[in-house]
């Protein structure tokens, strides 16, 4: 049985996650308005696993038998400087996901809660892959941003674009 403690913690992460794909949809509307339509492409892609992340969540609880409780989705922000910003402000976001789900082990195991560490252990490996894929594009972007033609920026771009598509 899950504990009344950790059935919030779950909740208010699953309520972060669904932020997490709004957030990126946003920036993916970014990426529309400055006619990136690769990085809006994969920011896309990555607002439907970030709802994937959600309902992980959603559905964890209803198998528990837990209350599930929505709140409110903060609106996120609308505009960056720059593509670079874009993905700064991606990694940091993913950041700190990462620092609440460490939380969220830490609480599932002083509760002795076996059964939430263990599905714990995806969202954790998850977040490995999530800061990896941030943090190779933010590099990316920095040596594009030497390229005052912006040919790889436009590279990067159709690198982008490709995510989520089969071959």
């Amino acid at each position: 049985m899950i504990s009344n403690r950790v059935r919030d913690a779950i909740n208010a992460q699953m309520n972060r996650e669904f932020y997490s794909s709004f957030l990126y949809l946003a920036m993916a509307a970014y990426f529309e308005s400055v006619n990136l339509k690769g990085f809006a492409a994969w920011m896309q892609v990555q607002a439907k696993e970030e709802h994937a992340h959600g309902m992980k969540f959603y559905e964890y609880l209803a198998e528990q038998g837990a209350r599930i409780s929505m709140a409110d989705i903060e609106a996120p922000p609308r505009e960056w400087a720059s593509p670079l910003k874009v993905f700064e402000h991606a990694l940091a976001h993913e950041q700190k996901v990462t620092g609440r789900i460490h939380d969220l082990v830490e609480l599932a195991m002083k509760e002795k809660d076996h059964a939430t560490v263990i599905m714990l252990q995806w969202f954790v490996t998850e977040q490995v892959e999530e800061e990896g894929n941030a943090t190779g594009i933010v590099l990316k972007l920095k040596a594009a941003s030497a390229d005052k033609a912006g040919v790889l920026l436009q590279l990067l771009d159709h690198e982008l674009g490709k995510r989520g598509k089969s071959s």
